[in-house]
Formats: C-alpha cells, sequence, structure tokens
C-alpha cells in the first residue's frame, strides 16, 4: 500500500493537471493499492467536481470500486492523533487532510506518502522519522 494525498489523486484522473504525466509515471513503480484517509477524498472529490465535474468525481470512485484505491477508517485515536498534529503544526500549512495522512503513516508504520506538497517532507513521525515524498 502507499499512502496518498489528494494532488496525485486529482493528477492522475484529470489529464490537464499540470502533474498529470508525472503522477502517472510515479505510480506504476508504487506499491498498489494506494492508502488514503477520508479527509484527503473528500479534498479530491470535490476538486474534480470543480475542475472536471461528475465524470471526473465518477472516476475517483471508479479506483475504489477496482480496489486501486483504498479508504482507511479514522476511528477515534487517529482522530485525537490527528488533532494533536494540528496543533503541533499549527504555524505550518497542515490541515485536516494532511494531519490524517501522518497520523494514519504513524499508526501503519509507513514511510512514503505520494503527494505533490512538499510540505510533508518537514513532518516528523512520533518515531522521529520523516516521510519520503514521491514525486521528488
Amino acid at each position: 500500500m502507499t499512502l496518498t494525498d489528494a494532488g496525485p489523486l486529482i493528477a492522475l484522473i484529470d489529464a490537464g493537471e499540470p502533474d498529470h504525466d508525472r503522477c502517472r509515471q510515479t505510480l506504476e513503480r508504487l506499491e498498489l493499492p494506494l492508502l488514503t484517509t477520508w479527509p484527503a477524498f473528500t479534498e479530491a472529490m470535490y476538486l474534480l467536481g470543480q475542475v472536471a465535474g461528475w465524470p471526473g468525481q465518477d472516476a475517483l470512485w471508479a479506483m475504489i470500486r477496482r480496489s486501486a484505491l483504498t479508504l482507511a477508517e479514522l476511528d477515534l485515536p487517529l482522530a485525537l492523533r490527528s488533532a494533536e498534529l494540528m496543533n503541533r503544526y499549527r504555524d505550518h500549512p497542515m490541515d485536516l487532510a494532511d494531519a490524517t495522512l501522518v497520523a494514519l503513516a504513524e499508526s501503519r508504520d509507513l514511510r512514503t506518502i505520494f503527494t505533490l506538497d512538499e510540505h510533508f517532507g518537514t513532518y516528523r513521525l512520533a518515531n522521529r522519522c520523516y516521510l519520503r515524498v514521491v514525486p521528488t
């Protein structure tokens, strides 16, 4: 599984996105399925609706249907850890989606995130390691 942010999900679906080709090439090297959280999925769904309408949103649902994308449950420990992370990084650009992805990385011992947001490289996990951001 590869932890995945909203940006690559949008770029994979919307061929008009500047990072479309880069994300498609990166996807070929990643361990599937992709894994995301409900807040990141919601962000991707909203933004796809803005740029591609229902066909773009349906393409995202299709990734779920064919098991190319898995949605992690946001249980109470992950939600509370996300709140802690948002407080810790309140002076950084960490929104709810980002916080849930970092909390999920900690809980599942994941070290790589598929994202277009370089700031993920500044977040330190509970074990003091940093996430490896792809594509670079």
